[in-house]
């Protein structure tokens, strides 16, 4: 048996793997672009699936393919959405700027496997990847139609919930840690007193903020372009078609999916992933502060801030016997800086919308569907393996607040700047504390002095 099989398309005739459910466009596609070896994510092949299931089904309600046909698309279709056919679909990310060649490769991929189905012979066209499984369809829609749809559900299905969990946790221990009185830090230097707990409350808002950022691009990403084929204006695609197809997304997914209000915008222009994908770089640089905040205030552990206990979760070091490293945190900033790469890829990509199509939507796919990936991935490991784990130190805590010259600042009120900085630069002089050199001085009586050096008194504001 032979290793090939010889397909053809409109450029002639193709050597194509014998056991492969692609064809000819695809193979051509494979020797094309060998760039990468990145394929597009499984999200966006699940929703390839989906969209040509979507679109075989509404043929078959219009009149427009026979039960059969159908039926064998739909089921390969099926197949597809479940991931059994993943290893079929080949082309590098880095390809035509349409993403035609992905398209292809689906339409190919179905409509071979469909003709399996019914027993026919791979290749044969009896079923045909433009004539049946594209039908009422071009690259032009099918391709952000898929980009809006995976994106949309991850973001909702995966990134949301992760992010949510973080948030628990951090407000989890925002309330474990609000009685733990701690110097605050402004410019890396010792800064006026806070409670951990506000510290913690910090990180809490910035997960809220995200997660509004995140419900802000569902209206844009629910729209669909389907329909509107070629160049917008939905030639060779029938009356009825693209309302019921985003109607069958909708019941899918479970998403509040809607045509798009413009279709020349819908296929000209990727705004609407470009806006996801900056709420997503948002969201890193928030992950990227906090998980510094939790390096710094866990470095040590005798020699650095020590102000909090990190998680133990692996050896730190090959030549340094029981050093532990802050390895969760400083992944999450990995992800960040990625995720951010990610966003100016994306941004490029979206510039690139020329006339009536954009040319970089495998690469906006790819980067942005990775981003939700990585990002919704580190906040579970975040979450799991570091927050959930963490601990106080109290005592160094206690301790750093007392020795700190910022502690003069409760006085200005009292004594006035030009004093409290001249206690201020004795105390750095002559390693006392600020208590101290007040108590020696008695810059105010005892009663008072302990009221207005209380640290937890500074934490609540006002004046003391």
């Amino acid at each position: 048996m032979s290793d090939y099989r010889i397909e053809k398309d409109s450029m002639g005739e193709v050597k194509v793997p014998a056991t492969a459910y692609y064809g000819a466009q695809t193979q051509r596609a494979v020797l094309n672009f060998p760039i990468s070896g990145l394929r597009m994510p499984r999200p966006f092949i699940r929703a390839m699936g989906l969209i040509k299931k979507a679109a075989a089904e509404t043929n078959l309600e219009l009149g427009r393919l026979d039960p059969a046909v159908a039926d064998a698309v739909i089921r390969a279709a099926d197949e597809v959405i479940a991931g059994k056919l993943d290893d079929q679909f080949v082309v590098d990310v880095f390809q035509t700027g349409s993403g035609t060649s992905t398209n292809m490769n689906v339409n190919e991929v179905l409509a071979n496997r469909a003709i399996e189905i019914r027993g026919g012979k791979i290749g044969s066209k009896e079923i045909h990847p433009n004539d049946h499984v594209n039908s009422g369809q071009s690259s032009n829609d099918v391709i952000p139609t898929a980009i809006h749809v995976a994106a949309l559900e991850q973001i909702e299905k995966k990134l949301c919930p992760a992010v949510e969990r973080l948030r628990t946790s951090l407000n989890r221990k925002a309330r474990e840690f609000d009685d733990v009185v701690k110097i605050g830090r402004t410019h890396l230097q010792d800064a006026v007193p806070i409670r951990l707990g506000q510290e913690f409350s910090g990180y809490v808002s910035m997960m809220e903020h995200g997660l509004r950022r995140l419900d802000a691009v569902r209206p844009h990403l629910a729209e669909l372009a389907i329909g509107g084929t070629a160049v917008g204006t939905g030639l060779n695609c029938p009356p009825g078609f693209a309302p019921r197809v985003v109607e069958k997304l909708s019941q899918w997914t479970g998403l509040p999916f809607r045509e798009a209000e413009n279709r020349f915008e819908a296929l000209a222009a990727r705004d609407a992933a470009v806006e996801a994908s900056g709420m997503l770089k948002t969201l890193a640089v928030s992950l990227m502060k906090i998980a510094n905040d939790l390096r710094w205030l866990g470095s040590g552990p005798r020699c650095g801030i020590g102000e909090l206990q990190l998680p133990p979760t692996q050896p730190g070091s090959s030549i340094m016997p029981g050093k532990v490293n802050p390895v969760i945190p400083e992944a999450v900033t990995m992800v960040a800086a990625q995720v951010i790469g990610n966003d100016t890829a994306i941004t490029l990509g979206g510039q690139s919308g020329n006339f009536e199509l954009n040319v970089m939507q495998p690469l906006i796919a790819y980067n942005l569907l990775q981003s939700i990936e990585l990002l919704a991935n580190a906040c579970v490991v975040l979450t799991e393996k570091c927050v959930d784990g963490l601990q106080a130190n109290r005592e160094r805590a206690r301790e750093m607040v007392e020795k700190s010259l910022a502690m003069v600042t409760a006085l200005v009120p009292r004594i006035g700047y030009d004093l409290a900085a001249e206690i201020a630069k004795e105390s750095y002089q002559t390693g006392k504390t600020v208590r101290e050199i007040c108590q020696e001085r008695n810059v105010l009586t005892p009663g008072e002095l302990a009221r207005v050096l209380d640290p937890w008194r500074m934490t609540e504001g006002g004046t003391l």
